[in-house]
């Protein structure tokens, strides 16, 4: 954990977490073979959070090592469900989310389907 994700009490702000969720499912595409910005302007996709709920059940500090997972909990035609979860490195649970993107057309914003393709890798990978 980095001084600037803290607070004056070095305890890490609470909408962090969410940046830490969204870059563990950047990882999480990543290791599937799937760059964002290559989904963009290949495929003319894109991936957007439509809803986010987190549950914070203790509190991360400065210098703390997290583990943050991301795994797929609900695959639709046009969305994925991701469940989410921070782990301090004792293994207590920091924060419980559950975060849904939608598939989007890059030009128009408006959902699409998610190719066959990745919805395939995505499915295996959940």
């Amino acid at each position: 954990m980095y001084y600037e994700d803290t607070d004056a009490a070095g305890v890490v702000y609470y909408a962090n977490y969410l940046k830490f969720m969204e870059r563990a499912r950047t990882e999480w595409l990543r290791a599937l073979g799937y760059e964002q910005d290559t989904l963009i302007r290949e495929q003319g996709l894109l991936f957007v959070v439509c809803s986010a709920g987190v549950n914070f059940i203790r509190p991360a500090r400065f210098n703390d090592l997290l583990e943050v997972t991301a795994t797929v909990s609900e695959l639709k035609r046009a969305s994925v469900t991701f469940a989410q979860r921070v782990v301090l490195s004792d293994q207590r649970i920091a924060a419980d989310g559950v975060v849904r993107v939608a598939c989007l057309d890059a030009a128009s914003l408006r959902p699409r389907p998610i190719p066959e393709n990745l919805r395939k890798d995505l499915s295996r990978a959940g």
